[in-house]
């Protein structure tokens, strides 16, 4: 979105598809003149105050999906690559990015099998919180555990697709990683995490081999605060669920010491309340998982009459927000009542309505940001809004207009629940205005909303929605889609509720084109391959899209080095450069 996370840029906001481009300019940015009325006044480096809209879950990465907790794990947790700010791909834990060009990358030849091997070497000084070396077993571990059956991986293949990982006898930071395939985007691991081999490979031992057991015994749910689970910036001092996280400097940490001394991230779960916490100082910053667009005009426009210590923030992002429909629900497996509920969606009149136009309407699961884009007629299926095209597909499908105005065939009314997460203003804002519309043609939509650690924890990850889940991807640019769209990622209780395919979507030939386009390595020829892709996407409609989002955050104007990024790894991948001034 994880991917993705969730990421689960779930927005939850989740979070696939995705581009980044340079960073754009910091908006409309108040005035910088403090005064009375703003709590910032009295900021410093001492403590920051962040507030989040979102509930957050486990802290291990390797079963984490909620983007709250990307968000938090960002601070605490680096990769071996990750994508700035800027858009670039950029070492972290590793010297430099392996490459064919050096060959410090090579594809071989293993018994028939075209295979990538490529040299990671991390880098000298990079250590766990508790002073232990990230090396490279660490991440040999995280492949063992987040391949095995029993373990709940939402992007499983990340670490799978790394066949073996070999530590040169001389050196235990130069590690030498066999993909199973020559694949173009090798060097991609943003969302590929270490495990400390010295406190969790005895765990996975001992629990491994249990359904769920390693999830629930790990140190990162029973111990949480123990440093050496950490190898960023900071490390976490306290955790309260539901209510807060405190984040204090990681003195081991390989890179620059972070200014501030001290983090506290606060859910705050009603975005209509996030402002008033801004004001009163019961927060510092709204991060980019607050405040929905809306509430950022209306907030950014207070700031400028009432000349506020703050600027709002605005960054097009590659967040897409949608709904998955539950392929399972006997209606839904009909193509026509999906084509009827996505023409039934007026996404210009929405995006206007409640974001000033400032979101672009959606049409399918890539970005405008991303390389890989196009909305082209000729190559996807594109639902200009027409009623009358829903109505002629629902009475071709047999279901007829009842005398209480909600359709019905064979005594059943065509009735679905819409689910999304609980206290979001926005998402409760567009739940109405879709039912209205689906009302007029005849459908009839509840609606049904829980808490984003319930909703994303246990519904979409279990499939036990009856028929929608409104929610959010985001994702990096040439992001392979694998995750949500192939077959084998559907999540079962076989597969340990691995996967992404929350639709059950299931095209073998779309599994049969990604497959074949991890190995190519000519761009034009991926482009085509994806755009491919999404015309089976938007003719079989297991999703309905609703617009592109961009990102805001509320900042102080001493705040420094704050960035944001819009994409899937957040504005917390560069905390140790934020600074009060």
């Amino acid at each position: 979105m994880k991917s993705i996370y969730l990421g689960l840029v779930l927005f939850t906001t989740l979070l696939v598809a995705a581009g980044c481009t340079k960073k754009e300019g910091d908006g409309t940015a108040a005035g910088q003149t403090a005064v009375a009325t703003s709590s910032s006044a009295k900021l410093s480096n001492n403590e920051l105050k962040i507030g989040i809209s979102q509930e957050f879950e486990n802290f291990n990465p390797l079963i984490a999906s909620m983007s709250a907790t990307t968000y938090m794990q960002h601070m605490v947790s680096r990769t071996l690559s990750t994508i700035d700010a800027d858009g670039k791909w950029v070492p972290r834990l590793a010297k430099k990015i392996p490459n064919l060009a050096d060959g410090s990358a090579k594809i071989v030849d293993k018994g028939g099998k075209k295979k990538l091997v490529a040299v990671w070497e991390i880098l000298d000084n990079a250590s766990w919180g508790d002073g232990n070396p990230v090396i490279c077993e660490d991440f040999a571990l995280a492949v063992k555990i987040a391949g095995a059956p029993t373990v709940s991986v939402g992007e499983k293949e990340v670490y799978t697709q790394v066949e073996s990982i070999i530590a040169d006898p001389k050196n235990p930071k130069k590690c030498t990683f066999t993909y199973e395939k020559a694949k173009w985007d090798f060097y991609q691991l943003g969302t590929f995490y270490p495990m400390p081999k010295h406190l969790e490979e005895a765990v996975f031992k001992k629990y491994g081999s249990q359904k769920e057991g390693y999830e629930k015994n790990s140190l990162y749910s029973k111990d949480p605060t123990n440093p050496g689970l950490y190898n960023g910036p900071y490390v976490m001092t306290e955790i309260q669920l539901g209510d807060h996280v405190t984040f204090a400097p990681n003195p081991k940490f390989y890179g620059d010491q972070p200014k501030i001394k001290k983090i506290i991230v606060k859910l705050i779960p009603n975005t209509g309340t996030l402002e008033a916490n801004l004001r009163s100082g019961t927060i510092d910053i709204i991060s980019s998982l607050g405040l929905a667009l809306d509430q950022a005009l209306a907030f950014d426009k207070k700031i400028k009459s009432e000349n506020l210590n703050y600027k709002v923030l605005f960054q097009p992002s590659a967040v897409y927000e949608h709904i998955d429909l539950n392929l399972d629900n006997p209606a839904l497996k009909d193509v026509r009542v999906r084509k009827a509920l996505n023409y039934s969606i007026n996404r210009e009149e929405l995006v206007n309505s409640l974001f000033e136009g400032k979101q672009n309407p959606a049409i399918h699961s890539i970005t405008p940001k991303d390389p890989w884009f196009t909305d082209d007629p000729a190559k996807v299926t594109i639902y200009k809004y027409s009623s009358r095209e829903a109505e002629r597909l629902l009475d071709e499908a047999g279901w007829k207009m009842g005398a209480d105005g909600v359709r019905m065939k064979d005594g059943k009314k065509l009735t679905f629940t819409l689910m999304t997460t609980a206290g979001n203003k926005t998402r409760e804002l567009v739940q109405v205005y879709l039912q209205n519309k689906w009302k007029q043609v005849g459908i009839e939509v509840v609606s049904k909303n829980e808490p984003a650690r319930v909703f994303f924890g246990e519904t979409t990850k279990k499939r036990n929605f009856d028929s929608m889940a409104l929610f959010a991807w985001v994702s990096s640019p040439e992001n392979s889609p694998k995750s949500q769209f192939t077959i084998k990622n559907i999540p079962t209780a076989k597969n340990g509720w691995s996967g992404q395919n929350y639709m059950g979507w299931a095209n073998s030939k779309v599994d049969d084109i990604l497959n074949k386009m991890d190995t190519e390595f000519k761009p034009e020829t991926r482009i085509a391959m994806i755009h491919e892709v999404l015309k089976y996407y938007t003719d079989e409609v297991p999703v309905l899209p609703l617009y592109y989002r961009s990102d805001v955050a509320v900042i102080p104007n001493q705040l420094k080095g704050y960035r944001l990024t819009g994409h899937q790894f957040p504005e917390t991948d560069e905390i140790e450069k934020w600074t009060v001034e």
